[in-house]
């Protein structure tokens, strides 16, 4: 198959994935006009338009939808061979893609790093990110997510350091304010509330003695990022909670004072997981082969976990 007329199957693929040639663009590395010209080409070939584009939308035309069914397939298969062959090679060399959440990012990004080092013809696309993807349909070759987090069906690999949350507040505003002892205690009003990216609102899990409990807050101020909650708790807004990371520095500093840690023990930290492979590439193998060396270090004791189905939780 000619190259030009693989990146343009790529190219529609990418863009039927993420409904817009911007975004496609950014995933496969190209310019918008390069990606908009490589599956112009592609259409006129075929003599069919894939796609209907307004200013605002890009979707498949029923022609294009069916082209775009048949030839994921085929192209997954093509991908496989490619791996295989590339899988032959002793030296690691191409492109390896990871999908995290930002936090996730935040704590594989040294490994990455010393990736790099170690394999001078390897490239990494790493993309971070709120919502959970599929990593396969938009493809990834790697996912980091807290453990709880990762699809039954992939295979996952802890990244051993336990997380934790960190409730916090500004010392203006617990000057001003009694400070909680229990979660029930937590003034719902005065706390801060957080988005997820499928659109819920966080609950604030804490746990005790074995006995967990979930608090919905009820504050005036609804934020998605975790950086803009920590400017707002830090200007004495309310109370604000965070992956402890996010936070450690202002507590260290006394900018922001820690409540309630007694009610917030370490929890199961971040799993990298991917797709069972027949042939992985020797880059893939040579990073997975990095985190499992690290992952065995006495200071970090790795080993995905069993989920258990946990106790009953209170709600507050």
């Amino acid at each position: 198959m000619q190259e030009a007329a693989l990146k343009g199957l790529e190219a529609v693929l990418a863009v039927a994935r993420r409904g817009s040639f911007r975004a496609a663009a950014l995933d496969l590395s190209m310019s918008t006009t390069a990606l908009s010209h490589s599956v112009a080409r592609l259409e006129a070939s075929l003599g069919v338009r894939l796609f209907n584009r307004t200013t605002r939308s890009v979707s498949l035309t029923d022609a294009g939808r069916d082209f775009v069914q048949r030839v994921a397939p085929a192209l997954a298969e093509i991908r496989a061979a490619m791996d295989s062959a590339r899988s032959q090679r002793e030296t690691p060399s191409g492109l390896l893609r990871i999908n995290a959440s930002v936090q996730a990012g935040r704590e594989i990004a040294p490994l990455v790093l010393e990736f790099l080092r170690r394999h001078p013809e390897m490239q990494v696309d790493l993309v971070t990110e709120g919502r959970l993807v599929d990593i396969v349909a938009e493809g990834f070759d790697l996912g980091i997510r807290p453990a709880d987090l990762v699809p039954r069906d992939m295979i996952a690999l802890s990244l051993g350091k336990p997380q934790r949350f960190a409730v916090v507040a500004a010392p203006a505003w617990l000057a001003a304010h009694p400070r909680p002892l229990t979660p029930a205690e937590l003034p719902v009003q005065e706390c801060i509330r957080g988005r997820l990216p499928n659109g819920a609102l966080l609950r604030w899990q804490f746990e005790r003695d074995g006995e967990p409990v979930q608090f919905d807050p009820k504050g005036r101020l609804t934020l998605d990022e975790a950086v803009l909650a920590r400017a707002a708790v830090l200007d004495g807004v309310g109370i604000g909670f965070f992956i402890e990371q996010d936070v450690a520095d202002d507590i260290a500093a006394g900018r922001l004072i820690r409540l309630l840690e007694d009610w917030t023990p370490p929890r199961p930290g971040f799993s990298l997981y991917y797709p069972g492979r027949r042939n992985p590439s020797a880059g893939f193998t040579a990073f997975l082969g990095m985190v499992r060396e690290r992952a065995a270090r006495p200071s970090q004791p790795g080993g995905h976990s069993q989920e258990r189905a946990g106790p009953p939780v209170a709600q507050i």
